[in-house]
């Protein structure tokens, strides 16, 4: 399988883009996909001076190997929120994404949420409301790859 290799450099850049994309829909809350999403919701969090992370884990990907079922655990709370930033590392085959932008509409419904990534697979189910790339192989995130002993 092909690799693409994803440097911090390359992320500050295009996280700093995303958070100029972010900044009009004034969000009380970011939520990050863990653990994904879980390095991009810090740092738009820090860009948008947004105290309020919460988490959602999933688990669809072993690696680079799809598992036949996703499962989801909340963990979030988004009392006296309005508006959430749903942030994940990519929209891949679009499942995690779609089942957790379903689960959170449906659980809160008088919430506004939009999803960003930043990457996106046109071949994926769910496009994400904001994206910087569009992915064309597999993408290995400095976080994945660069604190392996």
């Amino acid at each position: 399988m092909q690799k693409q290799y994803y440097s911090y450099d390359n992320f500050r850049v295009d996280t700093k883009k995303l958070i100029k994309m972010l900044q009009k829909r004034e969000p009380d809350a970011i939520l990050g996909v863990a653990r994904g999403g879980l390095t991009l919701a810090h740092s738009v969090a820090e860009g948008l001076d947004i105290r309020r992370v919460e988490s959602l884990r999933t688990e669809l990907y072993d690696g680079a190997c799809k598992r036949d079922t996703l499962s989801l655990v909340e963990n979030c709370s988004l009392e006296g929120v309005s508006r959430v930033v749903v942030v994940d590392d990519i929209a891949d085959s679009g499942e995690t994404l779609e089942a957790v932008m379903r689960h959170l509409n449906d659980s809160f419904p008088k919430i506004e949420f939009v999803s960003a990534t930043l990457f996106y697979k046109k071949s994926s189910c769910f496009k994400p409301d904001f994206w910087i790339h569009e992915a064309k192989e597999w993408i290995e995130f400095f976080w994945e790859a660069d604190f392996k002993i």
